[in-house]
């Protein structure tokens, strides 16, 4: 039996670019539920201007979320 001596020859294959790319959309997306956990836990407290903020960041998340799906980067082709 021969041993191979390549680093990528023990990890069994290349990973196509297209898994890396949907793990940072991933993490990028699930951050995002960190930023509105504080809102859902003291939503009566914060009062009329964090609501306002909670508007413009969610609106801010869903055409970022739109542009990705309409440029096909949720698709597993």
């Amino acid at each position: 039996m021969r041993h191979r001596t390549t680093p990528h020859a023990a990890g069994g294959g290349r990973f196509p670019v297209k898994y890396y790319l949907v793990a940072m959309l991933f993490i990028i997306f699930d951050i995002e539920s960190v930023f509105l956990l504080p809102y859902a836990v003291d939503f009566d407290g914060l009062g009329y201007f964090a609501l306002v903020e909670m508007v413009l960041f969610v609106g801010t998340v869903f055409v970022a979320y739109s542009y990705v799906w309409r440029r096909g980067g949720l698709e597993w082709d």
